[in-house]
């Protein structure tokens, strides 16, 4: 197992071609050690799959969902999106070029002209804007979808999140692990509280999933957003909604959707799953 990590790393660090910070690949390293020690037997490819990797039953149960997924529809609906002209005849492809295969596995990304960390759910928007349409509201519903379609077409690919050796990109990597480890909200808990040190352990009927490949399947398709949406019975949402979500549950403010703190955060959860593969959209309860 420590030959599969240190494969894995080497991988990582090699594809960023000397501009991943050792810092990074540290916190890499150090993330995957730790659930590699908590979690004995346990493939670190596997936490693509979340907390269904670690329970063989829950396994068999995600395995028989994706079968036939219920995010599936969504998605097509994403693809239909994704290739209807904007009111000047061109479409996403005039953004994202012609193979869309190879648009997932570029975000996020730093980018050093604007300085900002920049995702495809933001792009996806900017897209819109630049060809002179609104953009997709919200984290769910059109936007989710087309994100969701662009998700399916990446499948098997490799997360590589690259952080420049800029000071500015280096700030936002720290801005977004510090609010992944820092506690908020009335019930005081931090991301990493429940997903670093308590992973594993069930809250209530809930297997706590590990950081490591939280990320990989988004946009999710969840049970609950699905019971919510009495009209379209549609499941399906963003990392960013995903966030607010997880701050209403400890009690705190909600951040903006696609906000810089978001963002940032997105940045340093995304570079934790670097080695592990794309595989979204994905169910989750």
């Amino acid at each position: 197992m420590r030959k599969y990590l240190s494969v894995l790393l080497a991988a990582s660090v090699s594809l960023g071609a000397g501009s991943v910070t050792a810092g990074n690949a540290q916190d890499v390293a150090d993330l995957k050690e730790y659930f590699m020690k908590k979690f004995p037997g346990v493939e670190i490819a596997s936490l693509k799959d979340g907390a269904y990797a670690l329970d063989e039953s829950l396994y068999m149960q995600f395995e028989n969902v994706e079968e036939f997924p219920p995010w599936e529809d969504f998605a097509a609906k994403g693809e239909e999106l994704y290739n209807k002209p904007f009111a000047n005849g061109k479409t996403f492809a005039s953004c994202f070029g012609d193979d869309v295969t190879k648009i997932r596995a570029k975000y996020p990304y730093w980018n050093s002209e604007l300085k900002t960390v920049v995702t495809l759910e933001g792009d996806i928007n900017k897209c819109r804007t630049d060809n002179g349409e609104k953009p997709f509201k919200g984290k769910r519903g059109s936007l989710a979808h087309v994100s969701g379609y662009i998700a399916s077409q990446a499948r098997g690919q490799i997360i590589n999140v690259v952080v420049p050796d800029e000071p500015e990109a280096i700030a936002a990597y720290e801005a977004g692990k510090k609010f992944f480890y820092a506690k908020r909200g009335q019930l005081n808990l931090s991301c990493a509280d429940c997903h670093v040190y308590q992973a594993g352990m069930n809250v209530r009927s809930e297997l706590l999933s590990p950081t490591v490949g939280h990320v990989s399947h988004f946009p999710v398709w969840r049970r609950k957003w699905e019971l919510a949406d009495k009209k379209n019975n549609d499941g399906l949402g963003t990392l960013h909604r995903r966030y607010g979500g997880c701050n209403k549950q400890v009690r705190a403010r909600p951040f903006k959707n696609q906000g810089e703190e978001y963002r940032n955060l997105e940045f340093f959860h995304t570079s934790m799953s670097n080695g592990l593969e794309w595989n979204g959209p994905a169910y989750r309860k």
